[in-house]
């Protein structure tokens, strides 16, 4: 082996040049290096899928299980700074050496199956949990469901939290084509959540066919509100006098009520305490989900990157109360809806900062200028290279009654998340 391999970083490089395409649908290698690799546990095992709101709602489920006792295991992406984000036992990121480790395990077990960059982390994260002996592995779907690397695995529940038109080259050009995609990792006789209160036909129809437990958002459960707090309405039970979830937004009481309707359905094998449940919302956190760093003006950091996210955004920024002014700091990737985005957003801004995006499927400024001035924006506009420039641009020129809200990408909240830990 190289001596590459002795770092993090060696292997990252590796395992990106180990297949020529970034996305390959489907698991029959996946299914391969996994029966190769041998891990097992006994592990109860949640997927978590869905076009917005996974990590989210992967964040509420880890830290309402932690806050029961049991140990926890969680599998994201993509990560804003570190890899190690992506892989968490325990609310703590995995180190290098514990990657390293699941990375040579894999490797050995792999022989000559070329596997995608997240083909390669999914396996090593399930290696890694495996060999930690957690209580809970929690799985979040990278891409659609059905042909995604994490769907080799056999969930004891699964979750669909929404169905939007996103990464339509791969999953379909309809939201009924993408409804049946997310609805790939629902498994027969296992509950099988759905966050979607309107959900697509081809999505309820395969739960039926397979005879999931299906469980749909304001059919089987659901939830009331009042200012102070909200109370969950399952199909056995209610769970009253709850504490609004430490993330903000008010779309994050659906994937809380999805959080609670899947430990529902895992009471016998999982039971939580109602006090647990309290604990777990009230300290959630999960960064650049309408993060608002401290300090003025207000800095809101947001991975809003297709319509719905945005739409949600813009909920959001509407119920914060009166700022004199709104910058936007954006950077989006050439292959999102940027259209449908902005327009969500054209409302509520005053001054576009647009910054151009490395690599292939990077924006540039100029086009998402082109594409607001096809809206009939009337904000200023100004063009810059980067995320950071754009940021520090702005944090220049607001004032303290103003707010400067970051959006677009998770890279481009990234650049900012590590320019303001330059700058403190």
């Amino acid at each position: 082996m190289s001596a590459d391999f002795a770092t993090l970083e060696g292997w990252l490089a590796y395992i990106e040049g180990l297949h020529n395409r970034p996305i390959e649908m489907g698991l029959e290698r996946v299914r391969q290096v996994r029966d190769a690799l041998g891990a097992h546990t006994g592990a109860a095992v949640i997927t978590v899928g869905g076009t917005n709101g996974k990590g989210s709602t992967c964040a509420m489920l880890e830290s309402i299980l932690l806050a029961a006792g049991y140990s926890v295991g969680v599998y994201s992406s993509p990560h804003l700074i570190d890899y190690n984000e992506r892989v968490r036992i325990n609310r703590i990121n995995a180190s290098d050496a514990q990657l390293c480790a699941s990375f040579a395990a894999l490797e050995a077990a792999r022989g000559e199956v070329p596997l995608t960059y997240f083909e390669f982390g999914t396996l090593g994260a399930w290696w890694l949990f495996c060999q930690q002996n957690v209580d809970v592995i929690i799985l979040e779907v990278g891409l659609g469901g059905r042909l995604d690397a994490v769907n080799v695995f056999e969930p004891d529940c699964s979750i669909v939290t929404s169905v939007a038109m996103d990464h339509m080259d791969y999953l379909g050009d309809t939201r009924e084509k993408i409804g049946f995609e997310k609805a790939g990792i629902y498994r027969a006789g296992k509950p099988a959540i759905c966050g979607d209160p309107n959900p697509p036909e081809t999505l309820l129809a395969h739960a039926a066919e397979i005879g999931a437990d299906l469980r749909v958002m304001g059919r089987e459960f659901g939830y009331s509100t009042d200012k102070l707090q909200w109370k969950f309405i399952g199909r056995r039970a209610s769970r009253g006098g709850l504490a609004y979830p430490a993330l903000r937004g008010s779309h994050q009481l659906l994937n809380a009520s999805s959080v609670l309707a899947a430990l529902e359905a895992l009471e016998e094998r999982l039971p939580v305490q109602m006090q647990a449940v309290r604990e777990g919302l009230m300290t959630v956190e999960l960064s650049a989900r309408f993060q608002v760093l401290p300090g003025r003006p207000t800095s809101i950091l947001d991975v809003a990157h297709n319509p719905q996210a945005a739409a949600m955004l813009a909920d959001n920024l509407a119920g914060m109360g009166f700022y004199r002014k709104t910058w936007a700091v954006c950077g989006m990737l050439s292959d999102k809806d940027i259209k449908g985005s902005l327009a969500c957003l054209l409302p509520h801004v005053d001054h576009w900062l647009l910054c151009d995006l490395p690599g292939p499927r990077g924006s540039r400024a100029q086009a998402l200028e082109a594409i607001l001035q096809e809206l009939g924006s009337k904000a200023g506009i100004e063009l810059f290279s980067s995320p950071h420039d754009a940021f520090a641009a702005a944090r220049e020129q607001a004032g303290e009654d103003d707010r400067i809200v970051t959006f677009g990408s998770f890279l481009t909240v990234a650049d900012v998340l590590r320019f303001v830990a330059q700058h403190r």
